[in-house]
């Protein structure tokens, strides 16, 4: 499971001053072709299949009537098996025979995020001194939607004191101070790789005794998230048209006598689980429950879509991406109908990708034909 806020790419979206709308606008969705998908040609349909197999494995352990999410247009579990058992085969004549492409309407924002690496040691030693945390045992994540269907996907976190819900230590007292009720997993050497780890909520470690694991969300404090891109426009050390993943990073890096105190600008705070490595050429485990395929994996807003469901990206700029993918994970920053991030993997490579990544574009559903039947030429989904 991704982090529940932003991919590093986000560190641009996110550093706009504007205020954020009070709530999510309506879905509007509008049948469309496979003809009209810009770049549907292109190569990369059998990736997306791959990928699409990975989710129908984990959907498929659900029950039938097991709701699919989001704004409800994709029914449940059991409108979906027919098509994940057919899950095989030329993709291209599986994607175009099995299903219905709707346009998302409006314009979309697509970001990027990769599986970043950090170097470990199981013992606290000379360069290793940041902890590496465990789940609090004392860390409590409510999902209000339980309480009020207005607030459906809307999470909070916390601790209990007494019969009350109060906020949870924020980034400069956990860093202070330490957490006693929670585990350390190891140590790391570098602090400033660490915060780019917990924006892009998994990676990998590679520790000095020659092994490596993956490490991925448990959780996170509830505080509220400062993409430090803001803070340093605000204070004058980055011009806003300059600001990137790789000028943070190389901000950070010539001040460290400031990099500290801007990180803790962000009081937000994840807290990790450390897996096997399983298969090199995937990501971590997404929300969903499948590993995430470079460039096949869409982070989505969990308040419209249904996790599981393939999606055609059509996203432009310096590094257009237009490519079939399956809506995988989430991610707290991803807000919005037509707002995706895509992941681009591991490596220095999809690190450059995913730190430049803010493109416009169009975000394409795609439903079973039977769904499709039921939705007809399109429909409205209030928020």
């Amino acid at each position: 499971m991704r982090r529940g806020v932003l991919a590093a790419a986000l560190l641009l979206a996110a550093c706009t001053l504007q205020k954020p709308p009070a709530g999510p606008p309506p879905l509007h969705l509008s049948r469309t072709a496979f003809d009209q998908l810009a770049g549907w040609q292109d190569e990369g349909a059998q990736t997306a299949l791959a990928s699409f197999q990975r989710g129908c494995a984990v959907l498929m352990q659900r029950p039938d009537t097991a709701p699919m999410g989001g704004a409800g247009y994709a029914g449940t579990v059991g409108d979906w098996r027919a098509v994940c058992a057919k899950a095989d085969g030329d993709a291209k004549n599986f994607f175009t025979q099995n299903f219905t492409p709707y346009a998302v309407t409006g314009d979309g924002l697509f970001t990027g995020y990769y599986e970043p690496l950090i170097r470990g040691s199981r013992n606290r030693h000379d360069a290793f001194q940041t902890p590496v945390y465990g789940l609090p045992i004392d860390l409590v994540r409510a999902d209000l939607g339980l309480f009020d269907p207005k607030f459906k996907g809307e999470h909070i976190s916390g601790r209990i004191s007494g019969h009350a819900l109060v906020p949870y230590a924020d980034r400069e007292e956990i860093e202070s101070a330490g957490i006693k009720t929670a585990p350390v997993l190891f140590y790391t050497d570098d602090g400033v790789a660490f915060f780019f780890l917990q924006i892009q909520g998994s990676g990998r470690v590679a520790f000095e005794d020659g092994g490596s694991a993956r490490i991925a969300f448990a959780g996170e404090n509830g505080q509220p998230y400062t993409a430090i891109g803001r803070t340093l426009i605000a204070d004058g050390s980055l011009a806003r048209e300059d600001v990137s993943l790789q000028t943070i990073r190389a901000w950070l890096a010539a001040h460290p006598d400031r990099a500290k105190s801007v990180m803790q600008t962000d009081k937000s705070y994840v807290f990790f689980q450390e897996n096997p490595f399983g298969e090199a050429a995937l990501g971590a485990t997404g929300t969903l429950g499948a590993s995430l395929t470079p460039l096949a994996s869409l982070a989505v807003d969990l308040r419209f879509h249904a996790l599981g469901m393939p999606v055609f990206v059509a996203a432009d700029g310096p590094d257009p991406v237009h490519a079939l993918m399956v809506a995988q994970d989430t991610g707290g920053a991803i807000r919005g109908a037509a707002r995706g991030d895509i992941f681009f993997g591991f490596g220095a490579a999809a690190e450059a990708r995913a730190g430049a990544m803010k493109a416009p574009g169009h975000l394409y559903l795609l439903l079973p034909n039977a769904l499709a039947a039921k939705l007809g030429r399109g429909a409205d989904f209030p928020s």
